[in-house]
């Protein structure tokens, strides 16, 4: 069964792209450009979920993303 999950994006100081699945506590990666991102995250998220099956799975509880939203101050 395929399931798929949101990444957020940013860019670091250096350049590079940093990915995180905020529905999986933990997961990151990152990557010079976005392609590499897309590709480090796949196997990232990949090895997470492996290690989620070899560990009790019923002791994790994933954190609902609910979505992204900007906030203005003055």
């Amino acid at each position: 069964m395929k399931k798929s999950y949101v990444m957020v994006i940013e860019k670091d100081e250096g350049g590079f792209y940093v990915g995180n699945i905020p529905e999986l506590p933990g997961c990151h990666t990152q990557g010079r450009t976005l392609d590499e991102l897309n590709r480090n995250m796949e196997e990232a998220l990949s090895l997470y979920l492996e290690c989620l099956e070899e560990i009790n799975n019923e002791e994790f509880i994933p954190i609902e993303f609910v979505g992204v939203q900007k906030v203005s101050v003055a």
